[in-house]
């Protein structure tokens, strides 16, 4: 028996070595100020965008611990009375070799609601770190004045697409699509999602912070449903079954798929990014403390990884991890 004991032993050093060699992270990564999340890994750096209110910034490390000490960089801000204030949801984007930043802003003295408007920048650089220049707001050809916020870019068979928040003829907060004939220019938007379930309607009807996820081959949308001061903020979920991309027929719905838990409120504008080694899709989003939920700065960034089904394709969303988890970070 003296074999098999040590042989246990050896295994359990063996397990326990394993463990230890396995890292970890906790959340928050940012707080406060951690709103509407948006990351990529690149070039060996993680990069974190969120919600400044009066700034584009970005923040980058090479491990996800490390974006909760690294100082963010201001690459953006505006003095242009069109594009000035109230910014954010700052997203990048890698398009033909180059990075491209988009960010929502409102005039100078107006409402929040009164005008917004998605604009881009073009990287001057090679990487997302580097500084940017102005080129222009993202306007539909058929709804150039139209209020919009949340832009991000969804890429099917070789094409771009922009897909934000507007509000539809009935004046509900809804999700539009249309192409991208460049990183700046679009051409007609179309009608892509309407709130008119009970989970997308609570405080409010909204639909907004769109955001793809693709899985070998599969293609998603996530977006945020309800309004964002309510603990019932969720994201929801379109499903691209193939046909024309801008047509809603195309698209099956379903949610809430990602709800408030473990003390973790009103969880929504998320995000996608892949581990270094392609293995594991990680989650990127917000979240407050806040039972009865919260729309501001007080919003803090969580990251978690998003496992999926055996078939490969479908995500098991989970909850929102407890503040006190242990995170395995990405590899």
């Amino acid at each position: 028996m003296l074999w098999f004991a040590l042989i246990r032993a050896a295994s359990l050093f063996l397990f326990a070595q394993v463990a230890v060699s396995v890292t970890t992270f906790t959340n928050p990564i940012k707080n406060p100020n951690g709103s509407d999340p948006f990351m990529v890994y690149d070039g060996g750096y993680y990069y974190l965008l969120t919600t400044t209110w009066t700034n584009v910034q970005i923040t980058r490390a090479t491990t996800v611990t490390g974006l909760k000490t690294a100082t963010p960089k201001v690459v953006w801000t505006d003095s242009t009375s069109t594009r000035c204030c109230n910014v954010w949801a700052p997203e990048i984007h890698k398009i033909d070799g180059k990075w491209w930043l988009y960010y929502t802003a409102n005039r100078a003295n107006q409402p929040i609601l009164i005008f917004n408007v998605p604009t881009s920048f073009k990287a001057c650089g090679s990487t997302p770190w580097d500084s940017y220049s102005y080129k222009g707001q993202l306007k539909s050809t058929n709804a150039p004045d139209a209020w919009a916020i949340d832009g991000t870019v969804l890429t099917i068979s070789g094409t771009n697409y922009f897909v934000f928040s507007s509000p539809n003829p009935s004046g509900l907060q809804s999700l539009y699509i249309a192409p991208m004939t460049n990183a700046y220019t679009l051409g007609a938007s179309s009608l892509l999602s309407t709130p008119t379930n009970s989970w997308e309607t609570v405080g409010a009807p909204v639909n907004e912070g769109p955001q793809a996820l693709y899985k070998n081959g599969a293609i998603y949308l996530t977006y945020s449903a309800s309004y964002c001061w309510t603990a019932s903020y969720s994201l929801g979920l379109l499903k691209y079954n193939g046909g024309t991309v801008t047509s809603s027929s195309s698209w099956t719905k379903s949610g809430p798929v990602f709800t408030s838990a473990n003390g973790n409120y009103g969880p929504g504008h998320n995000g996608f990014f892949t581990s270094p080694d392609g293995g594991t899709t990680y989650l990127v989003y917000h979240a407050t403390s806040n039972s009865a939920g919260a729309c501001d700065g007080s919003r803090y960034t969580l990251i978690q990884p998003l496992y999926f089904h055996t078939d490969g394709v479908t995500p098991i969303w989970g909850v929102p991890r407890a503040l006190s988890d242990n995170i395995p970070a990405p590899t």
